[in-house]
């Protein structure tokens, strides 16, 4: 870092004119970006391949359906001939609102399937164009609206799974990466308003500006280079946006506090800059590293949408740690002391508050080992029942004509299944037929139909419609979707939007145990070298394990039991996690966390090498790092709680779930259970035996420990 800093201070000019270039061509190209990004997940999975070949063919039957139930008048059944013109006259209303849908009704194919236990009602699937495509609430109400007209004296309801989950949410005006990043960052303003008292809180919020944009000028570049079978989604640019602001200013702030203490202490301007490198500035790069595993480890996961968060990810602790080791020494070195003014906060003195706090901590640690620890357990407790999969239509029923759709559904004697059937592709027409008699006897299943009307019989392949008594996808999917891939013959692809996300959670999660163990066993060498100890790095890693499983139990609490989430946002409960919350919560939360853990232990390590005292350690890292961490985790905590209100219910659980994380590990683990167990360990902490020492590379030195208990006082000063 003395190297760097030297070299920076020598080329100011060089530098500033290198960052002003890129951050001009960011803001240039990055409301580009969007426009670059591509929808969709790729999977090496049975139903991925299925899909493929059923959308080639059959566009959108990949997708959920919207669902018409026709309640036919009394005294009449499916089979009467006045019934039977009227649901002819449907079929032919719809294929004149909608020539590019693609029906499938009793009136077209003479299904059982498709007909009430007692005759006396029937169903019509309409499938959407292409896959992708929604059947919305607006293709739902034209759909009844065009069978009301065509057949006034049938009662007609329409309702589809997206309908349903569209009507338990208070529509919200569309959200932008712009205005959620003003957001996040009037936040920050206030907690750096408030951390400095002069104009230097403004120069981490506009390191951090220079941060996103390059950020997004990175996943722009980035998009060009990643392969078509793993496309960049639109979540990443929130995700990039407003984690990037958090992270970028918590690395500018640490430094920039470090260089205030250096000028308090009377060092010249140059000077301070240098020391604050490399003492800030080795944290920052530490942290930087630390944060980018957890990203990058992502790779790992055989999910296109999730590796290619994880690359895009891994920017964001690399942006920010580049700017702040490079930019903003060039910008402190040349104009810090003009900016630190008013000064109405003083520098370079411990804060009173975490003074006290640490020695309260140190007295009593055994109790609040047990109070941290308990309140951890009991939140990763809760995680246990965590519910990984799409939501149920009985969650997702609230109020209005789509609820109503689904009990009239229920009412007539059709499963809640109808709403998800799952399509199934036939190579060979011939065998179509054959194929529904299987599964008609299936217990798991309420029937099976084969269309063939026009556009279901293409290249000489068939399309099976296979309705499952259960909600394949959802917690109650029982064995439907394993009875109809265990019946139909070999060579037949069973698909659709409920099969493709019961693979992807298997996939996803399959892996997670090789996720958790890299990140784990390379983050633990990593603290090893840079704390020289094996302890400590013991410790912090079972400690974020345990916070991102409290973490997990905050989500579950809010999002599938429903505490709170009418009141934030204006929704039921799901009674379920979105299958991509959990995996993408661990890869940010456990890097992001674990820069606490360095910025503090950091100045713990500082404090013990100078002293020989471990309680002494504590004490001067806390009483100087405790009010610069819980100020690092509100900002970061204002950013997500912005990304909590994008319309995406993937982003707003990540979102939610990350900023609840923060916010607990800060308070929990890193100002409580932290001083806590350093103090019970005592020297056991500075512990690195002569072989480890050897393979990573480490110096160690033996210091004595006066007391692993001992409060020592600190000056103390206001803050």
């Amino acid at each position: 870092m003395e190297r760097l800093s030297g070299w920076l201070l020598r080329h100011r000019a060089l530098v500033g004119l290198a960052w002003l270039v890129i951050t001009v061509v960011g803001v240039v190209l990055a409301p580009s970006v969007s426009s670059r990004l591509q929808p969709g997940t790729h999977l090496n999975t049975a139903a991925y391949t299925a899909n493929v070949q059923i959308a080639k063919a059959y566009g959108g039957a990949t997708e959920n359906p919207g669902v018409l139930v026709l309640d036919l008048p009394p005294g009449q059944t499916a089979t009467s001939p006045a019934a039977a013109a009227e649901l002819k006259a449907v079929d032919a209303a719809i294929a004149k609102a909608m020539p590019t849908m693609r029906t499938v009704s009793y009136a077209s194919t003479g299904s059982q399937s498709l007909v009430g236990p007692n005759g006396t009602s029937t169903i019509v699937l309409v499938y959407p164009p292409h896959q992708g495509d929604d059947v919305s609430t607006t293709v739902v109400d034209d759909l009844t609206a065009a069978a009301k007209s065509a057949a006034p004296s049938v009662t007609v309801h329409g309702t589809s799974q997206k309908a349903l989950e569209a009507g338990n949410q208070v529509q919200q005006a569309n959200s932008s990466v712009l205005s959620e990043l003003i957001v996040g960052a009037l936040g920050a303003l206030v907690v750096l308003a408030w951390v400095f008292g002069s104009f230097l809180a403004f120069l981490p919020l506009i390191m951090a500006l220079i941060s996103v944009l390059t950020m997004q000028l990175m996943i722009y570049a980035l998009t060009y280079v990643m392969p078509s079978s793993s496309p960049i989604g639109p979540a990443v640019q929130y995700i990039v946006a407003l984690l990037g602001l958090g992270l970028s200013i918590d690395y500018a702030l640490l430094v920039v506090n470090r260089w205030r203490e250096e000028r308090a202490a009377g060092r010249p301007n140059d000077e301070a800059v240098r020391v604050a490198m490399k003492r800030a500035g080795h944290s920052v790069w530490f942290s930087g590293i630390v944060a980018s595993l957890g990203l990058f480890a992502l790779i790992v996961v055989p999910n296109s949408l999730v590796r290619g968060i994880g690359i895009s990810g891994l920017f964001i602790p690399s942006t920010a740690t580049l700017v702040a080791l490079t930019l903003l020494p060039v910008v402190l070195s040349k104009a810090g002391p003009r900016l630190d003014s008013p000064r109405r906060r003083r520098s370079g003195s411990a804060s009173r508050f975490w003074t006290a706090w640490s020695h309260g901590v140190i007295k009593h640690r055994v109790a609040a080992a047990v109070v941290g620890l308990g309140i951890l357990i009991g939140l990763a407790g809760t995680a246990a029942t965590i519910n990984i999969s799409q939501p149920t239509t009985n969650a997702l029923a609230s109020a209005g004509a789509y609820t109503d759709g689904l009990t009239a559904l229920k009412a007539d004697g059709f499963p809640s299944g109808t709403l998800l059937p799952v399509p199934v592709y036939i190579p060979d027409a011939s065998q179509a037929p054959s194929i529904v008699k299987s599964l008609d006897p299936v217990s798991s299943l309420a029937g099976a139909v084969s269309p063939t009307g026009p556009g279901w019989r293409v290249d000489g392949s068939a399309l099976v419609i296979a309705i499952p008594r259960h909600e394949v996808g959802t917690s109650q999917g029982g064995s439907s979707l394993a009875d109809i891939r265990n019946t139909v013959p070999h060579g037949s692809l069973v698909g659709g939007d409920p099969a493709l996300q019961v693979d992807m959670v298997q996939t996803t999660y399959g892996s997670f145990p090789l996720l958790f163990g890299t990140v784990a066993v390379v983050t633990l060498l990593l603290l090893a070298r840079g704390l020289k100890s094996i302890l400590l790095p013991a410790k912090a890693v079972l400690l974020n394990m345990l916070s991102v499983a409290a973490s997990y139990g905050l989500l579950v609490l809010v999002f599938q039991h429903g505490i709170g989430m009418h009141a934030l946002w204006g929704t039921n409960s799901y009674g379920s996690i979105d299958r991509l919350a959990p995996v993408l919560i661990f890869g940010f939360l456990f890097g992001v966390s674990m820069d606490y853990e360095v910025f503090i232990l950091a100045r713990v390590r500082e404090g013990y090498e100078r002293t020989g005292s471990t309680s002494r350690g504590i004490v001067e890292g806390v009483s100087r790092t405790g009010r610069l961490v819980t100020s690092a985790a509100l900002i970061l905590f204002f950013a997500l709680a912005a990304l909590s209100t994008a319309n995406d219910i993937t982003v707003r659980q990540i979102a939610a779930g990350l900023a609840a994380g923060v916010i607990l590990d800060a308070v929990v683990v890193r100002m409580l259970l932290l001083p806590a167990l350093v103090s019970l360990f005592g020297k056991a902490n500075w512990w690195m035996p002569e072989l480890a020492a050897r393979l990573l590379r480490v110096r160690t030195a033996d210091s004595t420990e006066p007391s692993s208990a001992e409060p020592v006082p600190v000056p103390a000063g206001k803050g």
